[in-house]
């Protein structure tokens, strides 16, 4: 390593332990409160939908499913409200690890890429973020299939 870039190195780090210190320090534990409600909230209202259908008459199964359709469309339809957007600034994994995030994963970059066409725009950059969760999840689900194939 030559000396300029050893003194370039020095500089980065001195920068960074200068970052790190006037850095305003995240509340971590309001933080953790705020998406251990929120995701809560969200994961009661999948619930009372799911009590609701079954109330109804509707399979135990179907229930679920249903339940998961209507918080998937809750998901989206404020995702393009923008209410969905400012509800994950504030409770941040709370409103992304329910289902509803999931619709939110796929609204949110369709929204976004629209001016570039319903082809180039929304068809190819909609899962840009969902995209490679459904690819590990179903890679992981065949993994785990096969196993136990294999077991029986």
């Amino acid at each position: 390593m030559t000396e300029y870039e050893q003194q370039n190195k020095d500089e980065q780090q001195k920068y960074q332990e200068k970052v790190n210190q006037v850095s305003p320090k995240p509340p971590l534990l309001k933080n953790i409160v705020w998406a251990f409600v929120v995701g809560g909230l969200i994961c009661t209202l999948g619930q009372f939908f799911q009590n609701f259908f079954a109330d109804a008459g509707v399979a135990k199964k179907d229930a679920s499913a249903l339940s998961s359709v209507v918080m998937v469309f809750l998901g989206a339809f404020f995702t393009g409200l923008g209410v969905y957007d400012e509800l994950g600034q504030r409770a941040g994994a709370g409103s992304v690890v329910p289902i509803t995030g999931f619709a939110n994963s796929i609204v949110a970059p369709a929204m976004e890429f629209k001016r570039e066409g319903y082809v180039f725009g929304i068809g190819a950059k909609m899962f840009i973020v969902a995209g490679p969760v459904l690819v590990y999840g179903m890679v992981t689900a065949f993994i785990i299939g096969l196993i136990y194939w294999m077991m029986l």
